[in-house]
């Protein structure tokens, strides 16, 4: 190894860790004895997950979430999905425009969209309810699986569709047969990223949320500022370890794949 390429090195773990360690720091203060947060904690204890369990506030603010990351998941991957095969594959008018438009809500910031939605909702007495954080949501997420979609698409090769119409196959059945399971990686890595953008939002909830719905990011920012306590940090625990499992649990079934796929096209 040379010496550039060990400094490369350093510079890199250096950068991971000072992005890693405010997420780490996190656990080992969602375990200690004391009543507010501290690191490093002075004893261990389970205390606060059980209270964050048996909160009938946090739990209700949980399941919200849950539903309606659910539900952004499977509407925002439908989306999507049309969204980058009609721009990858079919001969759309002003498909820049389409596109452009398809990703803004990746650089419009959070709080200008949470006030036009709360704008737009609150005539429509959207505000607080399942359908209203399920459209913002949507609206959020559909970027991560237009481009997650897009990548696995322009991987493809146009080949193997031009042989299965060659062969007989009509639009649909090439598609089905040989589109789709070849952008199913895609589709997955897009639907798991809308559901953690979903989940995690909690800037536009600010804005649509009331007592009535309330997800769990806004739950947090109101304990931090009114009732600040280790279970905020159990509660971060119990979602970074969710969402590491998710994407843990999502790398290893896109390796088995590849690895399948590969000894498909070794000569036997």
């Amino acid at each position: 190894m040379s010496t550039q390429q060990f400094l490369a090195g350093a510079v890199l773990t250096l950068i991971l860790v000072f992005l890693l360690l405010p997420t780490l720091i996190i656990l080992p203060m969602s375990v200690s004895t004391t009543s507010y947060l501290q690191f490093p904690p002075e004893g261990l204890t389970l205390h606060w997950y059980e209270q964050y369990f048996s909160d009938p506030d946090w739990m209700a603010a949980t399941w919200f979430s849950l539903r309606v990351a659910l539900a952004t998941s499977v509407l925002a991957t439908f989306i999507g999905t049309l969204t980058a095969l009609a721009l990858s594959k079919g001969d759309l008018p002003f498909a820049g425009v389409v596109q452009a438009i398809s990703i803004s809500p990746l650089i419009v910031p959070h709080v200008v969209l949470g006030v036009a939605l709360y704008l737009v909702f609150s005539p429509l007495h959207l505000t607080g309810t399942f359908f209203g954080f399920l459209i913002s949501h949507t609206v959020l997420s559909v970027p991560f699986v237009v481009m997650s979609v897009t990548s696995s698409l322009q991987r493809l090769d146009p080949a193997l569709e031009l042989a299965a119409l060659n062969c007989g196959a009509n639009r649909f059945q090439t598609f089905w047969h040989v589109t789709l399971p070849n952008i199913t990686t895609g589709i997955a890595s897009g639907a798991v990223f809308a559901f953690l953008a979903s989940f995690d939002e909690a800037t536009v909830a600010f804005f649509i949320s009331d007592i009535g719905g309330k997800p769990i990011g806004r739950k947090m920012f109101e304990d931090i500022d009114f009732n600040l306590s280790p279970v905020i940090a159990a509660a971060s625990s119990v979602i970074v370890i969710a969402s590491l499992c998710l994407i843990g649990l999502m790398h290893l079934v896109s390796t088995a794949r590849i690895n399948k796929k590969r000894k498909g096209e070794q000569p036997s």
